[in-house]
């Protein structure tokens, strides 16, 4: 099983996940709430993350995904709705509420 990084800004957390996992999986490897998921369906924009770091690793976001980036104003191609997003090399990403 080879494992990927995913650093988390602004706590400056680095999760070691399989690669392939959901980022939802965050949840289950620590007890603090770094990403604030909500739906995990990618409709409701409480997971929205600016990808500083590795944006090809989290795999390629679909239209209806960029479609509801756009209605929030989190348009330029490094944001990401986190409940969407497969880890697939190193990451870094920042929570968008801090952004």
């Amino acid at each position: 099983m080879t494992l990927k990084k995913l650093t988390i800004l602004p706590a400056g957390t680095e999760i070691l996940l399989p690669a392939g996992s959901p980022l939802t999986e965050v949840e289950y490897e620590t007890t603090q709430r770094l990403i604030p998921f909500g739906c995990r369906s990618g409709s409701c924009g409480a997971c929205v993350v600016e990808v500083l770091e590795g944006f090809g690793s989290l795999g390629e976001p679909d239209d209806d995904e960029l479609d509801f980036l756009e209605d929030l104003g989190r348009t330029g191609g490094d944001h990401r709705l986190a409940c969407q997003c497969r880890l697939r090399g190193d990451a870094t990403v920042r929570v968008a509420d801090d952004i």
